[in-house]
């Protein structure tokens, strides 16, 4: 009698909106590793200038900042020669501060979120460290997930470019 195949995650990422948590699944024997998250204030959406972080399939596409300073601060994935701190940011305080690390993510489902009006590439959806004055566990990103930075640091470590990422 043929047995029940047993269901074993692959090595990937998944992003649960409404638990606000990130979950990697290593490889296919090790334990999964939890941690908190805060995805976009205005929920979830695939919509260009939408500030919803986008779901379904995708995949890291790029990742920037490995071995630089934790709270390198980052415009356009470029770091500025900053470290924030509570100074800096009384002194920029409209920024988004993307801090850290960069995992940046490309959707996989054409019409959904890859291609035109809805392409998570072309929204710069990243995974990436915020201030960690920032609560975690409740949705206040324009549309990325914000991580703790020694928490994206460790998740940087751990995934390369290609491997799958699901937002549900």
């Amino acid at each position: 009698m043929p047995r029940n195949p047993v269901s074993i995650p692959v090595p990937g990422i998944e992003i649960s909106l409404s638990a606000q948590t990130l979950t990697l699944f290593p490889d296919d024997t090790s334990t999964p590793l939890y941690y908190p998250v805060s995805t976009a204030l205005n929920g979830p959406g695939e919509r260009q200038s939408s500030g919803c972080t986008p779901t379904g399939r995708h995949y890291v596409r790029a990742m920037v900042g490995g071995g630089l300073p934790l709270n390198t601060v980052f415009i356009a994935r470029r770091p500025t020669g900053e470290v924030y701190s509570e100074r800096l940011a009384h002194q920029f305080p409209e920024r988004d501060w993307i801090l850290s690390r960069i995992i940046w993510l490309c959707g996989l489902e054409l019409g959904k979120n890859r291609g035109s009006g809805v392409d998570s590439f072309r929204r710069f959806i990243y995974i990436h460290g915020t201030p960690d004055t920032e609560p975690m566990g409740v949705p206040r990103s324009h549309g990325c997930i914000r991580m703790r930075n020694t928490d994206v640091a460790e998740l940087y470590d751990r995934v390369w470019p290609g491997i799958p990422v699901t937002i549900r």
